[in-house]
């Protein structure tokens, strides 16, 4: 990407399968900003914002996932804040993973009744705060509600969704999954960590964003007919906003299309990861727990330290990536985050590795500790 005037070799954009400059998708957008505008559909779509093509996306949507109907949303962030907010009352108790994205946690201080969060993927912690979900629940009257994430996206890895599932053995809940990051990247057909860990048909309420394998802007919720005829009368966000214009409508199908019929786009993308993976560990460095196309590089630093080796990356070895720092992780962490796509070639693979290899020994000698960026960043 260009950044500040130069072209940089950029590991921070959320396009894993490639299609933000996918030359099909490139002529889906444009044709469509020329046969609609920016303007339609004018009106909420329980007004006059509902058009055949937005049912024909959900439809599409709702097989590919495996559920019998899907909702489309405005935006991601936005849509998953209302559809928890549609679903629950002060009577109902919520059981959520601690490291759920800030999007559910900002729908959580909604809620207006309890909640109990367990450890980061620890399901015996979950299962003791299901019991005492449904001890409250039985008192109240309520259901329950238990939120997990398909891949967590800073660190990669995927929630224990098969485990949460045999729970359903012992206690009665409803499962909602937001798989972001899961969405066209895991799974035999890209349909997500439901089908990666086989539990498609337990997964009551699934949930994904076009920000990420898409490439877009939107989101959907997908699951029972019943639950979705009851979401799309509910989710004020929805009921109170304009449509999902078109351009973004008929650019889905375009992209959902690319999903189902080119394989090889999954496939170049697991490619790069393998191979980033490879070169990683061989010069020593961790990724964590990461099952997922995210790729995080753990090292041990300052805050100050974090900033100087960001600095030199991007300006003397042209390695653009985010960098995760207190109070996001420990003090003392860093985290660059790579995010690997089907656009990334070997080459790009193997200049990043040897930069990172230069970043991490001057890192461990304490290079970057009194430069002026530590200094002025430091603790």
């Amino acid at each position: 990407m260009m950044f500040q005037g130069r072209e940089v070799l950029t590991w921070s954009l959320n396009n894993y399968l490639g299609l933000a400059n996918h030359p099909e998708v490139r002529k889906a957008d444009a044709d469509a900003a020329a046969k609609w505008g920016a303007a339609y559909p004018m009106g909420a779509r329980m007004m006059s914002g509902q058009t055949t093509l937005h049912e024909q996306l959900e439809s599409e949507l709702a097989e590919f996932v495996g559920k019998e109907k899907a909702y489309l949303l405005n935006y991601g962030y936005q849509g998953i804040m209302s559809v928890i907010d549609a679903l629950l009352d002060r009577k109902d108790v919520v059981v959520y993973d601690s490291e759920c994205h800030a999007c559910i946690i900002d729908a959580l201080r909604m809620h207006m009744g309890k909640r109990y969060v367990y450890p980061h993927n620890d399901i015996e912690n979950a299962e003791k705060q299901l019991e005492r979900a449904t001890k409250l629940a039985a008192e109240t009257g309520g259901g329950i509600l238990f939120i997990t994430e398909g891949v967590f996206g800073m660190t990669g890895d995927q929630g224990k969704l098969k485990e949460i599932c045999d729970l359903k053995k012992k206690f009665q809940f409803r499962l909602l999954v937001d798989d972001a990051h899961g969405f066209g990247t895991l799974g035999k057909t890209g349909a997500g960590t439901h089908e990666e860990q086989g539990v498609i048909d337990e997964v009551d309420l699934y949930f994904s964003t076009f920000a990420k394998s898409m490439a877009s802007i939107g989101a959907f919720i997908a699951g029972d007919e019943k639950v979705i005829h009851y979401l799309r009368f509910n989710m004020r966000s929805q009921i109170f906003a304009k449509s999902l214009p078109m351009i973004l409508v008929e650019g889905g199908l375009k992209r959902l299309e690319l999903l189902r019929t080119r394989p090889e786009l999954k496939d170049n993308l697991w490619k790069i990861v393998n191979a980033l993976r490879k070169g990683l560990h061989d010069e020593g460095f961790s990724t964590g727990k990461s099952n997922s196309p995210v790729t995080p590089v753990v090292l041990n630093g300052t805050v100050g330290e974090a900033a100087s080796l960001s600095h030199d990356l991007r300006e003397n070895y042209n390695i653009f990536c985010s960098v995760v720092i207190y109070p996001v992780v420990p003090k003392g962490m860093i985290i660059l985050r790579l995010i690997p796509t089907a656009v990334h070639t070997l080459e790009d693979v193997n200049e990043t590795v040897k930069a990172f290899a230069a970043v991490k020994e001057k890192l461990t000698s304490g290079q970057y500790r009194n430069s002026e960026l530590a200094i002025t960043f430091g603790e």
